[in-house]
């Protein structure tokens, strides 16, 4: 999911586990698609990943009449902004009326794969978008259930990173952190509450962060959040890995209290920007935010979300975008070569900028910066120190309770100082049994 930051990866998932599994597809009916595609028009519904809806239409309008040049295929674009493409691709699962192709949060895939409503990318319907090889492996194994044959592909990558403010750091006389350990000792030495400045910011109201740092401290825990399709949010890799992370408001006291109010994702940011926060966690497309607010590039570094000194160097989910078309689409074979288009080297060297996209192809160079080290560090943190969120049937209820209840105890550790370990195991029971429920 997720996200982009600037309109959220994944605005709320609720219930998504919960859709009737419907062997069904959209409006464009059935077959394999005519011989010549020329003339045929596609319906395509895209995320909200620029400023505005009609930021995206700008953006993305040329590369449609590229295609269209090229082929003979129109294609019909609709934005959707994230606060309602779930809701509209649930009830085009269930209805029957919807797009030839359709943008997902990634998270998504395991559960949408699962409706039987998406088309297979089985041998031939890969090969007839240029082959799996072209994809980076991790972002490719986002695409549906694990063991099944994928139903989306990866269309834009995301990544956390660690970001710190290079004033701050070099004033201190501290460099980037490689631990968990040193970032929290260098979270502390910057923390002057007195003076306003904390050592962290963290998005701690929204329950898409809080998920996706349950998912990563457990990850370099060596902690598994489901075994097999069933959940278990209580062994002792995740409820320690939970704390670490609350930890950083409630016993390092390196992040503003006030931070369990920060929701919509741009809060934290904006701190750092102005100096409020010496450290911040976020993806790769936070720049534009960044000098938004007036933070210069060359005022800030990144490196990998440190893990525990042993730990397992997961340092994000794999976030990001991924494609999908509807199964009995009338225009499969116009819907293959559009996700060809959109998943080819021009057009994601193109999308990439505005966008703020790790490639998502093998061997294709990152153009959402102009700073090789940035560039370098995501695509490193992307390829090789990522991992997928469960791909199960149940990702979406378990990315709902587990972060609502990471939200209620950073709630708690604002209001009351802390929360104990037996506190932060019952609420993670609670939300296996919700996510159970689900089911």
């Amino acid at each position: 999911m997720y996200f982009p930051r600037r309109k959220k990866l994944a605005a709320a998932i609720v219930g998504a586990a919960s859709i009737a599994l419907l062997a069904t597809g959209c409006s464009s009916g059935g077959g394999s698609g005519a011989s010549s595609d020329k003339g045929t028009t596609l319906t395509y519904w895209a995320s909200n990943q620029g400023t505005s809806l009609a930021n995206d239409k700008a953006v993305l309008t040329p590369e449609l009449k590229k295609f269209e040049k090229q082929t003979g295929i129109k294609v019909n674009l609709e934005v959707v902004g994230w606060n309602n493409l779930q809701t509209r691709i649930n009830t085009a699962v269930t209805s029957g009326v919807g797009p030839d192709v359709v943008n997902i949060g990634n998270t998504w895939a395991p559960y949408l794969s699962a409706t039987g409503a998406f088309l297979p990318y089985d041998t031939a319907n890969m090969a007839a978008i240029g082959g799996k090889g072209k994809f980076v492996e991790t972002a490719l194994a986002t695409g549906g259930e694990e063991g099944k044959t994928v139903t989306s592909v990866p269309l834009y990558g995301l990544a956390y990173g660690l970001y710190y403010n290079k004033k701050m750091f070099a004033d201190a006389g501290l460099t980037a952190p490689t631990t968990w350990e040193e970032m929290v000792s260098d979270a502390k030495k910057l923390t002057d509450s007195s003076k306003g400045v904390w050592g962290m910011g963290l998005e701690a109201g929204s329950y898409t962060e809080n998920v996706h740092f349950a998912f990563i401290t457990a990850e370099q825990n060596g902690a598994a959040l489901f075994k097999g399709t069933k959940p278990d949010f209580t062994s002792g890799g995740v409820v320690s890995g939970v704390e670490r992370y609350l930890d950083l408001m409630q016993t390092d006291k390196v992040v503003n209290p006030s931070n369990a109010q920060y929701t919509n994702g741009t809060e934290a940011s904006a701190d750092f920007a102005k100096g409020k926060v010496a450290m911040i966690v976020n993806q790769d497309n936070a720049g534009p935010n960044l000098e938004a607010d007036g933070m210069a590039a060359s005022d800030y570094g990144v490196v990998a979300i440190p893990a525990p000194a042993g730990g397992k160097k997961i340092s994000s989910g794999i976030q990001g975008i991924n494609l999908s078309v509807f199964k009995n689409t009338k225009h499969k074979d116009a819907a293959l070569k559009f996700v060809k288009f959109m998943t080819s080297e021009a057009t994601q060297g193109v999308l990439g900028r505005p966008y703020a996209s790790i490639p998502v192809l093998k061997g294709v160079a990152p153009t959402f910066t102009s700073d090789a080290a940035i560039a370098k560090t995501f695509s490193d943190i992307y390829n090789n120190a990522s991992k997928p969120y469960p791909l199960v049937p149940l990702e979406g209820a378990f990315e709902t309770n587990v972060g609502n209840a990471v939200n209620n105890l950073f709630a708690t550790i604002a209001t009351k100082g802390s929360v104990s370990t037996s506190d932060i195991k019952a609420g993670l029971q609670s939300a296996e049994d919700k996510t159970n429920a689900a089911g």
